[in-house]
């Protein structure tokens, strides 16, 4: 067991005690999860072996995560997520499982936010605040699932603009590419797009669109991501006829 899941946050080293530290910790783990059930879903889905004994996700402070067992230690130094998670992995369709994931690994990073809010004794106020800060970004389970609303509205707006943009306009957005993305340059037009599209979450971080940052949006599932996210260059885009992100060309790869 990696002893490091539970020492991360309690180490004197990383002590997240404001409520600003608390919400970083919180951030940190969610985008290394979210990573796992994402861009990383394959690596994710051969490492939960049914055959294996009983295995939970740990999301880190670093944004990276990990499949182990539980916890040795009782009680543990921090809340534990879901037990067993690789059980149901083939009993179930693929998305359903997912999302289940999802929806177990939400909760488990509410319970690590609001321990950390106990054992560092937040009042009414501080644990009010860190949940209006927790609530501002879309849960796992909407990211995973597409079912954020301000992502569903995007989606609609993507569509109804596409008849008025050629393929390599609609593959990506950004500071590379504000330049096709609607055809203005100037910085009306970006304070413009910049409205358009606030609202459009990455599919892998879950984070907000920025016009300063290269996004790329998957032919398939029609879903927008960082380009750092998904490992795409503007470069490496120019070359890319249909753009088919880590989920949906590992639900094609696999039998």
């Amino acid at each position: 067991m990696s002893e490091g899941v539970f020492l991360f946050g309690m180490d004197a080293a990383y002590n997240p005690r404001t409520v600003e530290e608390v919400f970083r910790d919180y951030k940190g783990r969610r985008s290394g999860m979210i990573k796992a059930l994402t861009t990383d879903v394959e690596d994710f889905f051969q490492q939960c072996d049914p055959e294996k004994e009983n295995l939970c996700l740990y999301g880190f402070p670093s944004e990276q995560w990990e499949v182990n067992l539980p916890a040795e230690e009782v009680p543990p130094e921090l809340p534990e997520p879901a037990l067993g998670i690789n059980f149901a992995r083939d009993g179930m369709q693929e998305n359903d499982w997912l999302a289940l994931v999802a929806v177990h690994s939400d909760a488990w990073l509410l319970s690590v936010a609001y321990y950390f809010g106990a054992r560092f004794g937040f009042d009414k106020a501080d644990r009010k605040r860190l949940f209006n800060m927790i609530n501002d970004l879309p849960t796992i389970f909407e990211v995973v699932s597409g079912n954020a609303k301000k992502q569903t509205k995007e989606k609609s707006l993507v569509r109804n603009h596409g008849s008025n943009k050629s393929k390599s306009n609609t593959k990506g957005r950004g500071s590379e590419s504000q330049g096709k993305y609607g055809g203005k340059g100037d910085e009306e037009g970006l304070e413009e797009e910049d409205e358009e599209h606030g609202d459009t979450l990455c599919g892998a971080c879950g984070e907000n669109y920025a016009s300063d940052e290269f996004w790329i949006c998957c032919d398939i599932c029609e879903r927008w991501f960082h380009g750092k996210c998904v490992k795409i260059t503007p470069a490496k885009a120019e070359h890319i006829k249909q753009y088919k992100c880590p989920s949906c060309s590992s639900k094609r790869a696999r039998p």
